[in-house]
């Protein structure tokens, strides 16, 4: 079987969804193939909340908004902040019942591009899809880090990545290991706890981050304002580039949200900062003994890598793949991109947190895919019309 489309959308989270909807928006024959929101609902845990607020919703229209759903169940931004994961996901299916966006639920295995430049994607059930364009929207799913010279120190089978254990349940009476020291690390520390392990210890490197609301304020113009100037943090000197980024590493990084305090600061959890492992051995009891350069030790069974995420364009499978990675071109693991994320290859688009090298680390947030699907919307119009 075989369907025709002008516009493929590979990725049906956030970025993907808005972009559905601007295509719906601009009459760009279009088709979203992927499971909407499955990475949130499978690889993020139940009881954890977002750091963004209400005013990062989906939109690029800027109706189909958080505040519009509230409004419709008679409820106000306080009562809903900070926003559970529970309560994202129905507002990403209110949306798409709004924008009537439909999706193809199923994976795109191969990615081809043919001698006279249109796509042609595999999909997994056998059929394919030919267009005209194409648009990567698959977030962070391919991109964790698990970094080889902590993952050298640990017993294999082990450790999982965070984005890896969020089923907290065959945990209970069980002591957990979090290596990381930031949101996440945090997080996952409160609820590993909150779920009854018997003991949760955080180790990292570095101090650890304040108990602080971050402030995202100065965040929203800047990524609103790349509409109008799309090259604006590219055409940055580099030091004015690195502090934009140490500006927002600060927000992200150097604190985690207030409303942890009270669920880690608690018996039964102990963070160690400035605190690095110097070995790990399996007991014959099948514990892990785990010894930190400082001499000291602690005994655990599981052990949670909470090192986020990294983007390397060539760990996506569909691109490895077929014949279209080895024509695209890299710089640092990032497609290069143009001011409408327009790669080398003329019509393949990609967005999320791989544009982040070209459009600022703010495309690791929701807080861009509004910006993301206006600006990729104007160059598939743009095209239609050339």
């Amino acid at each position: 079987m075989t369907r025709t489309t002008d516009l493929l959308i590979i990725g049906a989270g956030p970025f993907g969804l808005a972009l559905a909807a601007e295509a719906q928006a601009r009459q760009i024959d279009h088709l979203l193939v992927g499971k909407p929101m499955e990475f949130w609902q499978k690889h993020m845990p139940d009881g954890m909340y977002l750091r963004s607020a209400c005013d990062w919703h989906l939109d690029p229209g800027n109706d189909a908004t958080i505040e519009r759903f509230l409004a419709e169940q008679g409820l106000t931004p306080a009562a809903v902040e900070p926003l559970s994961l529970a309560f994202y996901l129905t507002y990403a299916q209110w949306f798409q019942a709004q924008e009537q966006i439909v999706a193809l639920p199923l994976y795109v295995e191969k990615l081809d591009i043919t001698e006279d430049a249109r796509f042609v994607a595999w999909l997994e059930d056998g059929s394919r899809i030919d267009a005209l364009a194409v648009v990567v929207a698959v977030g962070f799913k391919y991109f964790k880090h698990l970094p080889l010279d902590l993952v050298s120190l640990l017993p294999a089978g082990r450790y999982a990545h965070t984005c890896d254990l969020v089923d907290f349940a065959p945990l209970r009476g069980k002591r957990c290991l979090i290596l990381g020291g930031r949101q996440s690390a945090f997080e996952w520390a409160a609820l590993l706890h909150e779920a009854g392990a018997s003991a949760v210890h955080v180790v990292h490197r570095h101090a650890s981050p304040a108990f602080a609301e971050a402030d995202w304020s100065w965040v929203n113009p800047l990524v609103e304002n790349m509409v109008e100037n799309p090259g604006w943090f590219r055409a940055l000197p580099q030091a004015e580039k690195d502090a934009v980024s140490r500006r927002l590493w600060a927000e992200g990084r150097l604190k985690v949200e207030p409303w942890l305090e009270q669920r880690v600061l608690v018996d039964g959890v102990k963070v160690w900062p400035e605190t690095e492992i110097a070995r790990t051995e399996v007991t014959a009891q099948g514990e892990i003994l785990v010894t930190f350069a400082n001499g000291a030790t602690v005994v655990v069974d599981n052990i949670v890598l909470a090192t986020g995420y990294k983007v390397a364009i060539d760990q996506v499978p569909f691109l490895a793949q077929g014949n279209v990675l080895p024509q695209l071109a890299t710089r640092n693991g990032f497609p290069v991109l143009d001011e409408h994320f327009q790669t080398n290859v003329p019509g393949l688009f990609i967005t999320s947190m791989a544009a982040g090298q070209d459009f600022g680390p703010f495309f690791g947030f929701t807080i861009s895919v509004r910006t993301s699907a206006r600006l990729i919307g104007q160059a598939l119009s743009a095209r239609q019309h050339s």
